[in-house]
């Protein structure tokens, strides 16, 4: 190709070919370097170069297109936008002010609140009571308002008792737990693993049935192991990578 040539990839037939092929070439697009061309090849060109149909190619770049990462023109062709960039990371940092600093900086909306019998999936987290304060946020970009990603907590009741729900629209829940609450974190914990979206995150964060989105367990831990708070959160693929950070000392 004499344009713009995109990686490589390897299919997987069980996720959409449109989705994969899209974020293929969304990585190649980010990752490029500041002398390669911004013209895109044909898409008959890059259906031969993913092996995939002409209809499905142009299902991916309607994606990239809607992002905002390219323009198509006809007659022209279609082009890089020269300021694409990439989302920001999820950081999985070793202190609390760090994961705290990382939630904040975003638009928060409370969809809903209340108490709720422990989920059978978190009822290791909380084999000493029947039912926890349950909080549903959406967050989205400072700058663009744009859904990144939608989270719920799990609270022990004793501290839900003492959350107003308002401080959720300013602060993070940690923050909230520690700073306004005055739980005693001594730890959290983060798992974060690969999903496929269901209805209600493709609908919250406006996003595909079924494109792959990242699921992030968070579970904060007192100083004598209890587990205080259990978030679960959803973040669009498409906007975050993630990085962890080791200390060596």
């Amino acid at each position: 190709m004499t344009s713009f040539a995109p990686d490589s990839v390897v299919l997987n037939r069980k996720l959409p070919l449109w989705y994969q092929v899209s974020q293929s070439l969304r990585a190649s697009i980010l990752g490029r370097s500041a002398q390669d061309s911004l013209r895109l090849p044909t898409e008959e060109q890059l259906a031969g170069h993913y092996g995939v149909s002409v209809l499905t190619m142009r299902q991916a770049l309607k994606e990239l297109e809607d992002e905002g990462l390219i323009t198509r023109h006809r007659r022209r062709g279609t082009f890089i936008e020269p300021t694409a960039t990439r989302g920001a990371p999820v950081r999985l940092l070793g202190s609390v002010d760090a994961i705290v600093a990382q939630q904040s900086g975003m638009t928060t909306e409370l969809l809903g609140h209340g108490r709720a019998a422990v989920p059978a999936e978190l009822a290791e987290y909380f084999p000493d009571v029947p039912e926890t304060g349950t909080y549903h946020r959406l967050r989205g970009d400072e700058k663009t308002g744009e859904p990144t990603n939608h989270v719920r907590n799990h609270v022990r009741p004793e501290l839900a008792d003492r959350i107003d729900p308002d401080d959720l629209v300013r602060w993070p829940m940690t923050k909230v737990l520690r700073d306004v609450v005055g739980a005693d974190i001594s730890r959290i914990t983060d798992t974060v693993e690969a999903r496929l979206a269901d209805p209600e995150t493709a609908r919250l964060l406006q996003v595909p049935l079924l494109s792959p989105i990242l699921h992030y367990t968070g579970v904060s831990y007192d100083t004598g192991g209890r587990v205080l708070d259990v978030a679960i959160i959803h973040y669009r693929g498409d906007r975050f990578s993630f990085t962890v950070t080791l200390d060596a000392t």
